[in-house]
């Protein structure tokens, strides 16, 4: 039951804080990892509710926590001291929710009352990652985007630079991905 009623409040929490971006530049904002992240909650904690544990469903939840653990991580200790803006990131409205509220009610559903994924899941956050990373990435060198973060802005840091960011964030998501999926083991 303690389950069923924090997974309501997630699906609540999750609508609000992403509802909280202007309706004019919601599409627009799913090229932040943020976003992404939060709609993949929204929704692996929807088909939660109505399926139940099914192994994909478990697999996609899985990989939402550890996105939103990788988006409170690099909220916290990448984007403030590069930004220097709390108000923005951490206390509207939806840098509250999106930022700290609902990676923090993930995580402890995921944790302490959801069935795992199996030791083979723990390369999907890694990988999704990387994929959004290329794509970002792709999109800043051909001038479509800008963004949506400063490590991926390659035309405003060196190749080093933007190397030694993949390798970190990559490093970052695959402890993050281990972390999520051994405390209960």
């Amino acid at each position: 039951m303690i389950s069923i009623i924090l997974l309501i409040v997630i699906i609540l929490c999750e609508i609000w804080g992403i509802t909280a971006v202007d309706r004019e530049k919601l599409l627009g904002s799913m090229i932040y990892y943020t976003q992404l992240s939060n709609v993949a909650a929204l929704f692996s904690a929807a088909l939660l509710l109505v399926f139940g544990p099914l192994s994909w469903i478990t697999a996609f939840r899985y990989l939402a926590v550890c996105m939103l653990v990788m988006t409170c991580l690099v909220t916290l200790f990448i984007l403030r001291p590069l930004i220097k803006n709390d108000y923005i990131l951490l206390w509207c409205r939806s840098g509250f929710f999106l930022h700290l509220v609902c990676p923090f009610l993930n995580v402890i559903s995921y944790s302490f009352l959801e069935a795992h994924v199996t030791a083979r899941g723990m390369i999907i956050p890694p990988a999704v990652t990387l994929v959004y990373g290329v794509l970002m990435l792709y999109m800043n060198y051909i001038n479509k985007i800008d963004g949506p973060y400063p490590f991926l802005r390659i035309h405003n840091q060196s190749k080093t630079a933007t190397v030694l960011w993949i390798i970190v964030l990559l490093m970052v998501v695959s402890l993050i991905s281990f972390t999520v999926y051994m405390p209960l083991r």
